[in-house]
């Protein structure tokens, strides 16, 4: 199937398929090592299911659609079986931070393969693509339960003692996890943030310290906890804030996914070719409907870059507000019903449709600049966002470049949504827009105002 070929864009899943069943196998082995009871929240899911009939039925029968979809490819048995490993497994990472992994090629050769950085995304990725997934993760009881669960998961991720993967390795672990402070590691982080520079080769030889602010003296490199690296600052000078006040300026450190015009106030989103809907996307909001028949650009983050928003423009923010939504939902369309296969690291293909459904922050902002006036800003979670944290409040003034906010312990998308008077020419810094396009630096020219 396609599902088994597929680009993974972002590299918050593996690649390759194969690696994630190993990883599961691992995880196994690691829950089955030293058991433990069930989480609050966690025991709270298992009773809510077990106790609604049909939401029991609809669980289960979800990890068997599963499982069958899975046995007509050449990977085979599902690693996860059914909900109550599903709930052992996901008591296993609410004591675990993401970690940085080796695997080896076909050659045999350990290389760098990224990370696991949805875990939980990695135990549902079969079963969140079937006809059953889309009703349970479409329930509003179970988001909200997941919620919780995530929430609980963040508690750790602050701490202290969620650093260990900064600086510890696990070579016995299939596969292979190296410190996220390692030599490897940071080489491949400091790659990623010279994706669109004008001389990679001569960037890629400066050190992790170049780029961000840290202090190389700690073994630690004065990170606090998983989420203090997680949502590391670029140094001032790495990242300068493109001039100009008909520049519109990139809001994250982001791929370009694509751009849309003439965008309906209100449409069916969950139709096959995802169309955006504005009053959706904005959850409803009065201002919404300046923005109808106006222009959307749309991008997505890389698990190994930089999870801060930064204002495309001078201006003053007019409301700023994060809508709950779901997590694990993804587009009917993306999943096994498409006659090409489903999404192989759902929801990637679905992104265009989680602007209306998933948990997100909306910003509206004012811009100085008349030509672009009122535009809009939209950080949406997927998967393991448990937290966008907005860091500006409504009335504040703002400059291009400063900080808007946040997404805590995962990885997402974002938009930019301006009127229909705006007239833009986008700048993709000799990338093309779509899942395989590379990163584009944060503070740099996006677009530019042509009327």
């Amino acid at each position: 199937m396609s599902r088994n070929r597929r680009r993974r864009a972002g590299g918050w899943l593996f690649h390759d398929r194969k690696n994630i069943d190993i990883w599961v196998r691992d995880l196994k082995r690691r829950a089955a090592a030293n058991p433990q009871p069930l989480v609050p929240p966690i025991q709270e899911l298992k009773n809510l299911v077990e106790q609604d009939p049909v939401l029991n039925f609809t669980v289960e029968a979800m990890f068997k659609e599963a499982a069958i979809l899975k046995q007509q490819t050449p990977l085979g048995t599902p690693e996860v079986k059914d909900f109550d490993e599903f709930l052992v497994l996901l008591n296993e990472i609410m004591r675990t931070a993401p970690q940085y992994t080796e695997c080896r090629n076909s050659d045999g050769v350990e290389e760098p393969c990224g990370l696991i950085g949805f875990p939980i995304n990695a135990l549902l990725d079969w079963p969140m693509a079937t006809s059953f997934g889309y009703e349970v993760f479409s329930n509003q009881l179970i988001n909200q339960q997941f919620k919780k669960i995530l929430g609980y998961w963040s508690k750790f991720l602050v701490r202290d003692d969620s650093r260990y993967v900064l600086v510890d390795s696990f070579p016995n672990q299939t596969p292979k996890a190296l410190a996220w402070l390692s030599p490897t590691a940071r080489q491949e982080m400091v790659d990623v943030a010279c994706q669109a520079s004008g001389c990679p080769d001569e960037c890629k030889n400066q050190p992790f310290e170049y780029f961000f602010n840290c202090d190389p003296s700690d073994p630690y490199y004065g990170f606090k906890s998983w989420d203090d690296f997680f949502t590391r600052t670029f140094r001032d000078e790495v990242r300068p804030v493109a001039e100009g006040d008909d520049i519109v300026a990139n809001a994250c450190e982001s791929a370009p996914l694509q751009v849309a015009t003439n965008v309906s106030e209100t449409a069916e989103f969950w139709l096959k070719g995802q169309p955006y809907s504005l009053q959706d996307m904005m959850n409803f909001d009065p201002l919404a409907e300046q923005f109808a028949g106006g222009t959307i650009y749309q991008a997505f983050l890389s698990a190994l870059s930089y999870h801060r928003w930064n204002s495309p423009v001078t201006g003053t923010v007019k409301k700023a507000f994060v809508v709950n939504g779901s997590y694990y939902l993804e587009n009917r369309y993306q999943g096994f019903i498409n006659p090409d296969g489903g999404d192989p690291s759902a929801p990637n293909d679905s992104q265009p449709f989680l602007t209306a459904v998933a948990t997100r922050a909306v910003i509206f902002i004012e811009a100085d600049n008349p030509k672009i006036g009122l535009m809009c800003f939209i950080a949406v979670g997927m998967a393991e966002v448990s937290s966008c944290e907005i860091t500006v409040s409504e009335g504040e003034r703002i400059e291009k470049g400063q900080e808007l906010g946040m997404f805590h312990f995962g990885g997402s998308t974002h938009c930019l949504i301006f009127r229909p008077e705006v007239q833009l020419e986008f700048d993709f810094h000799n990338t093309t827009p779509g899942l395989d396009a590379t990163n584009i630096p944060v503070r740099s020219q996006i677009a530019k105002v042509v009327s």
